[in-house]
This record gives C-alpha cells, structure tokens and sequence, in this order.
C-alpha cells in the first residue's frame, strides 16, 4: 500500500510536539516560580551543596549561607577594619586574665527566640568538641567561656592570638535551640564527626537579613526577608542597613554563556560569578547593564623549591625575578584586567600590603632585563660556554649555562595546571620558559593535571618550579607565617617551597600574638620584605573580579575587595524608583 503522508508530514509533526512540550515545561516552571516582586534574582554557577553551615566548603554555599548564618564582626567594605556586627562594639581585652569580653546586640533569630551569649558559647563548644575541620584551629587557644548574662560573653585564652577578631569571631553562629538535639543525636553515633556533617538542615534557623522559603533543587532557591533581622533599619560602620528587597531568588546556570544571556534579557539581576573580560564589550552594549571591576585578595605566583639545584641559590632566584616581565603577563595575558604583584599580600589589601619591596628589575626592556640578569648571575659564579651578553655588551642567545661549581646546571621543570583550568598560568608558565631561555637556563614548561600536580607539588615535594595560585585570601594576612615557617615545611604542609629562615620564623611567632595593630602591622611588614629578598615564591599578577549587574531594578551595589557580592551590598540595595 502506497504511503499517503505529504513529504515533511513527520518533521512538522515533531516540530509541533516539541513546541508544545517546551510550553508544557515553561508553563510548569511559571507555576513553581515563587512570586518575582521586589525579589533580587542572582544567578549561580552551581546549585548549593547543603544547608548545614559546616558542611558549607565551596565558593556557592557559603556565599548563599551567608544570607542565613552571621557573625560576631565584619570587615568595612571601605576601611577593611573590623566592625561589629553581632557584637555590640569591639571586645574588651584583659591582660592579666587573657580573656575578651563580648556584649551582643538585640537580636533574635528567624523563628523569633532571643539571641543570646548560650548561642555564642554553644556555637563555639561545637566547633572545639567536634574538632570541625578548618574551623577548630581558630578555637584551639580557647581555653574556657562563661556567660554571665544572656548579653555577655568572655572568652578566655591560653594565651594571646593576635587573629582572634579577624579569624576566630568571624565564625558563623548557630541557634542552640536547633543545633542542641543534632548535636546529641551525632555524639551517639560511632563516627560524630561525619554524623553531624551529614545531618541534612531542611529549615535552616538563622539571624540574617534572608531566610530560606523554599529549594527545588535544580532550577531555584527562594529566600524571604527575615523580619526579625537585627540590623534592618540600624546604622552599622556608618551604613543604614535594610534590607530593602522583599527577598533574594538564586536560580542555577550551568554555564556563563547561559547566565549572560539571561542577565542580557533581565531573567536575572545579577550573576554571582566573576566572568572573563572577553564578556566586558557586549555587556557594556546592553543600556540596563552595569559592569563593575574589583580588586581580588588573591595571590598568583611562582613557586621554587629551595630543598634541591637550581633553585636552593637565592641569586638565581633573584635573577629568575628580575627576567620576568610582569606588565607583559597582565597586559597581554590578562588583557589589562588585573595587577602586578610584588608583595605575597595582594595590592589591593592596602591595609598590610608593604608598598616598599624590591621590584626586581619591574620597568625595564628585555634587554634590559637580560643584562642585570647576566651580570647579577655572574658576580655569583655563574657561568656560561656562550654569555648572553657578548664582549661588546650585546645581548645574544645563552648556551651552557653553568653552576659556580662549574657543572652544566640540570635541565628543569615549571608545572603549571592545564590550560583548560586555568589558561593564564598554564600561558604563564610557557613564556616564562622563554624568557629563562634566552639566558641560557635549561627551562621547559608542563602543565598537568591539578590534583597530580597538587600531589607532587605539597605531598612529595618532587619538583624544581611550580605556578599556581590562591583565588581568595583573607583579609588578615596570617597566611604569611602558614605559607613559609619552617615548621610547615613537612608532607601535605603549607610551606611548599621548603623555605628556613630563624629571622623569619621568630617574626612570625611575634605577629601571632602581638596585639598592637601597628606594632603587628611593622611585623607583617618585615615579614614580605624577607621573603621577597629570598624569593621562595614570586608573586606574579592578581587577576581583577569582574561581575554585571542589571541596574533598571535594582542599585546600590557596594563595591570592596573581592567584589560585590558582599553582606553590606545585600542590606544596601534598593529597588530603582
């Protein structure tokens, strides 16, 4: 029987039920979407892991859980200096005692019980007893607490932390009222630790400006004002806080392209992920769209490891400094969107960030560069079967390039992550390469995968040279004594490059307890002027964070180090009038 159905019958036909369908499941999603007024709606890279502040280890749930959860002091988005948030003012430091005494705010929490000092207490109870992992070692040095009051806190310690406003009462506080019985379920348990890790909170109870009305996992989560929020309509390091939105609405895109395309439509207000800058000139096309640019506390560096040849000479570390030519990694790499570094702490933490370090050659031509490099290399032994700078004082390419010893130095390696994680230092490490070469050091550049490199790099130590980075430091630079104190210089250790200075550690050991601010800061100071004279890691560049908001619903963005996304911003927006 011959067939009677026209020619393209069927794909009209399919093309018919795929429209409907599509309106079937945007029909759908229309009926689930909450209520859209007076909601900011961000986007998200990735859906949050979970609801449990302590199990909150990635970029995305901390940030939404920062809604929800909040602590005693905060940093000003301007001054960076320490403000109380929960707290009522700065504590009280008695010397004799070692103990800070803490009073709170008037706060409740969101299901409208009293804040008090129990919660604190209980709070930081838990992350001692349970040994919370990152969290525990900022309460190690807490020896007791009393609460004399449900206002009152003291904490008394061991002995005196000079970080134990900036890191330990930075600590997110929960309500005891819905942790308690968690916590006595998990310590029946064979393994507690994990017991309480993986308790699921479906209804978290928080002081924040916004709590959690609702979660389809996958597509959105809706947070609702929380009226019991302590700050709404209090003044807070100068700044009148709301919130003035009804509520936040995160919606979860797998890719940036999908996220701009939605910002570009006004499906979204904000996207809470730095782009590339190659997004920068079609965004700024878009009338309604504003594009804000911010410095990072973030550190992207060479690494070398001063335990094996070439890298244990601090005059061949130096010369490798002076042949690197920052400008042209942030010009040409970073396209302009970012800036040289020469301390460990990020230029834009100009609070601690030492303004007076050697530059090592920052300024000069390539010729230029080679020059000091070869005469510098030279004075310290180093030699060479063909100079790359001839008897004339013309710079030519170096061959045989030879240890004080005499001996041919060893080929080597700079590891690098691949360039599909991370294109810049994978770039980086190539040119880099280069510019060693042209003196005649024997240098090749491999990336490879992270988690392998990671392995060599901080639990091996099997390697000559190493870039990589750290994409958010915190404010307070105590990192500097993690990073390079020689007790850290051991398997799965912070000081990779296995640097050893007495000078450097005894400073370090002062910086951890002083609790002068100014006579900390000359410390940490000195500090970075140690290690870039010894060079165990030259910082490189510190990529800008650049984020798009929409600006036809909602302003008043607060920008700071690290962007806008901020906990002064989500109490300072306003709808657009």
């Amino acid at each position: 029987m011959p067939d009677r159905r026209q020619p393209g019958a069927a794909p009209a036909r399919w093309a018919v039920i795929c429209f409907l369908l599509i309106l079937v499941i945007s029909n759908a999603s229309c009926r689930d979407t909450p209520h859209m007024e007076g909601c900011l709606r961000i986007g998200l890279p990735e859906e949050p892991l979970t609801m449990n502040i302590f199990l909150a280890t990635d970029g995305n749930t901390r940030n939404v859980l920062r809604q929800i959860y909040q602590p005693l002091y905060e940093h000003h988005p301007e001054t960076l200096e320490i403000v109380p948030w929960l707290a009522a003012a700065l504590p009280t430091y008695d010397r004799e005692k070692k103990s800070y005494t803490l009073t709170l705010r008037a706060a409740r929490w969101s299901d409208g019980r009293e804040l008090t000092s129990n919660d604190v207490a209980f709070t930081a109870r838990l992350i001692q007893d349970f040994k919370l992992p990152v969290l525990s070692s900022r309460w190690q040095e807490v020896e007791r607490i009393d609460t004399p009051d449900p206002a009152t806190v003291i904490f008394y310690l061991k002995k005196p932390i000079a970080t134990f406003l900036t890191h330990t009462l930075q600590v997110p506080i929960v309500p005891a009222h819905q942790w308690g019985p968690i916590v006595e379920s998990a310590l029946r348990t064979e393994k507690p630790l994990a017991a309480l890790l993986n308790h699921e909170i479906e209804a978290p109870i928080g002081s924040g400006p916004f709590i959690l009305r609702k979660w389809t996992r996958g597509d959105f989560l809706h947070f609702e004002r929380n009226n019991h929020f302590f700050a709404s309509g209090q003044t807070i390091g100068g700044r009148r806080l709301g919130p003035h939105v009804n509520g936040l609405l995160f919606k979860i895109y797998g890719t940036t392209d999908v996220a701009m395309l939605a910002l570009r439509r006004g499906e979204i207000d904000m996207f809470w992920q730095g782009i590339q800058p190659g997004y920068i000139d079609i965004l700024r096309r878009e009338p309604h769209i504003r594009v804000y640019t911010s410095p990072k506390s973030a550190l992207y560096y060479m690494g070398m490891n001063l335990r094996r040849p070439p890298f244990d000479d601090v005059h061949l570390r130096r010369a490798v400094a002076i042949l690197i030519d920052k400008d042209f990694i942030v010009e040409r790499l970073l396209q302009g969107r970012g800036a040289k570094m020469f301390s460990i702490v990020p230029p834009g933490n100009e609070k601690w960030c030492n303004t007076s370090l050697p530059l090592y050659a920052d300024g000069q031509s390539r010729e230029e560069r080679i020059r000091t490099a070869h005469a510098m290399l030279s004075r310290a032994g180093y030699s060479w079967d063909r100079p790359p700078v001839d008897a004339g004082g013309d710079v030519v390419p170096g061959e045989g390039f030879r240890s004080p010893d005499g001996n041919l130095v060893a080929p080597f390696t700079i590891l690098t992550p691949p360039a599909d994680y991370d294109p810049a230092r994978a770039i980086s490490g190539t040119i880099i390469q280069e510019w060693l070469r042209e003196v005649g050091m024997p240098a090749s550049a491999r990336p490879m995968e992270f988690s392998a490199l990671i392995d060599q790099i901080k639990n091996r130590h099997d390697f000559e040279a190493f870039i990589l980075g750290y994409g958010r430091l915190s404010l307070d630079p105590s990192y500097l004594g993690a990073f390079f104190d020689t007790k850290n210089d051991k398997p799965r250790g912070w000081n990779m490059s296995g640097y050893h200075s007495e000078t450097f550690d005894q400073l370090a050991a002062r910086a951890d307890k002083e609790l002068d601010p100014v006579a900390r800061r000359e410390i940490i100071l000195e500090m970075q002027r140690i290690i870039i004279e010894d060079v165990p890691y030259l910082p490189l560049y510190v990529p800008d964070l650049i984020e798009a908001v929409r600006t036809d619903r909602f302003d008043g963005w607060v920008s700071m180090l690290d962007g806008i996304g901020n906990r002064w911003s989500f109490n300072e927006i306003r709808p657009v009038e």
